[in-house]
């Protein structure tokens, strides 16, 4: 996983490359105005985070990060991490590692999944 995209600039525009022949799974995740992920952590990846919408707040190991549209955090193996949405909003997750739905501790969920 890369700190930072690899940015190419070619004659068309440019393209942001976030993993080379990496084990990753991705998502886009959509969190209604008002929603929050549950306080989780993972044993077996770690994530990479990039704002596809405004209205995000990130939080990391108990700091919170107010994301703009198109940027780019990252989630440790083990650290306990969430999102809410102050409206609408989209992310793109990459998961680096063995991917399994079942590797999630929640610590806190405001839908009684904890």
């Amino acid at each position: 996983m890369r700190k930072r995209p690899k940015v190419d600039i070619r004659p068309w525009g440019k393209f942001e490359e976030y993993a080379t022949n990496e084990k990753v799974t991705v998502k886009i995740i959509t969190v209604k105005k008002g929603g929050i992920l549950s306080l989780q952590s993972h044993e077996k990846r770690k994530e990479l985070w990039v704002a596809l919408d405004d209205g995000l707040t990130a939080q990391i190991s108990g700091k919170s990060t107010k994301l703009k549209k198109g940027q780019m955090i990252t989630v440790p193996k083990k650290a306990k991490h969430r999102i809410r949405a102050s409206r609408d909003a989209r992310f793109l997750e990459v998961s680096f590692g063995n991917f399994d739905e079942g590797d999630i501790v929640r610590y806190q969920d405001v839908y009684g999944r904890a």
